[in-house]
Formats: structure tokens, C-alpha cells, sequence
């Protein structure tokens, strides 16, 4: 993968997400985590968590009722099952909290590092050149995921990544900054960042400001510019 560097992460760093120093005349641009709320329902799918046990629940405490209990009988035997439901509930939005904690995104005006993992620490580092587009997902909370596609043969394995990777992307995986706040905003500083990088101009339209439903037409992803048509890095998803 040439100069794009994927070392484990020390027990300390030069700078907060950062595995050593920066270059001289290299600046950070922006520095952030994902929302671990957010985090908890989209990647540990805590939402959905919910909705199953509630159905459970119910299915059991019918299931009492029409073999002739009580209410009294039915409330207790979906009681008997809350617990259950209750820690994985917890466990998924404790995944989310952890994921949080351990990540750190970085995005200078060279590349963006992704620092991750809870258990064992990456740090992925992403030079401009080696990012051939972009992508944006927002919600209504402002909250998005920001896909990095990568050009040429570089390649991520998708295991090392998750959750921190685009879904359903196995062959070729993209790295994401998930559940990021102000999902607007960084992906302007991005675009921008990179824009400048590789010396193309990207008017601030450019930037995506909403997110395209997947029954929405999408724009086709956004790939290295040519100097006869510049275009913007960044696409939505």
C-alpha cells in the first residue's frame, strides 16, 4: 500500500490522535469522534434491539394470556425475559460508547488519520493522493457518515476497519468516519483541505448539504479530477 501506514497505535501518543509528530508545515484542520449515541444505534443496531425484545415480549405475554393466565401471570413471565433483553440493550450501546472513546479522526491539510480499535489500536494514516473521492450521508440530527474512497490498488481490510468502514463494501472497502457530528461541516473542511491539496478549485456549492435517500438518484461517485474539468471531492451517498 506504498506510503499509506497502518501501525498499531503505542501506549503513547506524540499528539492526541496521532501516532508521531507532524511534518513541519503540516497544520490540523479538524479533530473529532464519532457520537457514541449514534454510534450505539447504527453500528450495535441498539434500536432495532429494542424493537425485537418488545415483540418478544409481547408474543410472550399473549402466549400466557391465551393458554388462560392471568395478567398478572403474563406480566410476570415477560418479566422472567426484561433482563435479557435489558443487557443486550446495554451491551450494544455500551459497544457504542467504547467505539467512541478508542477512535479519534483527524483530518489535516495533507490526509486524514483514523486512529481506532477498543481492544487492539490502529492507526490508519490516508494522504490526500491516496483518496480518489468522497461521500456524505447525513441526518436530520446533523449527524453523517463521511466514505474516503480509495484510489488506485490501495486496499484496507474490511475486518480491520469495522465498524469504522463503509457497509456492504468488501472487495473494495472504503474507510468512514462514522457518526460524526456536524457531518457538513467536516465534509467542507475536507473537501476543501483536499481540494487545495491537489490544487483544484471547489466552489463551496460543491459540498453537499443533505442527504440522498437511497429511492433518490445518486451522483455518480467523484474520482481524481482532471486539470481540463475540475470537480469536488465529495459526492452523497
Amino acid at each position: 500500500m506504498s506510503d499509506m501506514n497502518q501501525g498499531h497505535e503505542h501506549e503513547f501518543e506524540a499528539a492526541l490522535g496521532l501516532p508521531e509528530p507532524l511534518p513541519p508545515g503540516e497544520h490540523v484542520l479538524w479533530q473529532g469522534a464519532p457520537d457514541w449515541r449514534a454510534v450505539g444505534r447504527r453500528c450495535f443496531h441498539a434500536r432495532k434491539l429494542v424493537l425485537y425484545f418488545g415483540v418478544i415480549l409481547g408474543v410472550r405475554a399473549v402466549t400466557v394470556l391465551s393458554q388462560g393466565g392471568t395478567t398478572g401471570d403474563a406480566l410476570i413471565a415477560a418479566l422472567w425475559l426484561a433482563p435479557v433483553a435489558l443487557a443486550a440493550i446495554a451491551m450494544a450501546l455500551l459497544m457504542g460508547w467504547m467505539t467512541a472513546r478508542t477512535t479519534v479522526y483527524t483530518i489535516t491539510d495533507r490526509r486524514v488519520v483514523m486512529r481506532i480499535g477498543i481492544v487492539l489500536s490502529l492507526t490508519f494514516n490516508l494522504p490526500f493522493r491516496h483518496i480518489e473521492g468522497a461521500g456524505l450521508r447525513k441526518s436530520a440530527d446533523g449527524i453523517g457518515d463521511i466514505p474516503l474512497k480509495l484510489a488506485g490498488e490501495d486496499h484496507i481490510a474490511y475486518v480491520h476497519l469495522w465498524p469504522h468502514a463503509r457497509p456492504w463494501r468488501f472487495a473494495r472497502t472504503e474507510p468512514m468516519l462514522r457518526c460524526v457530528p456536524d457531518a457538513t461541516q467536516v465534509a467542507g473542511i475536507l473537501s476543501e483541505a483536499w481540494a487545495r491539496a491537489n490544487e483544484i478549485e471547489v466552489p463551496m456549492a460543491s459540498v453537499p448539504a443533505r442527504l440522498a435517500t437511497p429511492a433518490q438518484p445518486v451522483p455518480a461517485p467523484i474520482a481524481r479530477p482532471r486539470p481540463a474539468e475540475p470537480r469536488g471531492l465529495l459526492a452523497t451517498r
